[in-house]
């Protein structure tokens, strides 16, 4: 089997997480977290739209982390963010993180907004 490194050249990567946090970049986050290709920020969670439909024009598709496990995120929320042209898919935390880093390391516009494990 052959392993390749993955390189995210100026982009910004979710390193780990753990209980109660994230690492973005080699910085440490409380709670909730945004993360795009140019940085992360602290995120109010699945009540606060607003930094995410910012995004609209920036990315094609934001992985909403939900947890330690999958859940439904609110419908209006998913509502303003398909009507606002950004597609949105639904996973846990963890499995958020890994995609959000696969894709970015294919240079594709994403976005991760997760909440801690």
């Amino acid at each position: 089997m052959q392993l390749n490194e993955i390189t995210f050249s100026e982009a910004t990567p979710i390193d780990g997480y753990g209980p109660g946090f994230f690492r973005v970049g080699g910085t440490i986050f409380k709670g909730a977290v945004l993360v795009t290709e140019t940085g992360a920020r602290g995120w109010g969670g699945l009540n606060d739209a607003q930094p995410l439909l910012d995004l609209v024009g920036a990315i094609d598709v934001i992985f909403l982390g939900t947890g330690p496990e999958i859940a439904h995120i609110p419908n209006d929320l998913r509502d303003a963010l398909e009507g606002a042209g950004i597609g949105v898919e639904t996973m846990s935390s963890p499995a958020a993180c890994r995609t959000y880093n696969v894709l970015l390391s294919e240079g594709r516009r994403v976005a991760a907004a997760v909440l801690p494990v």
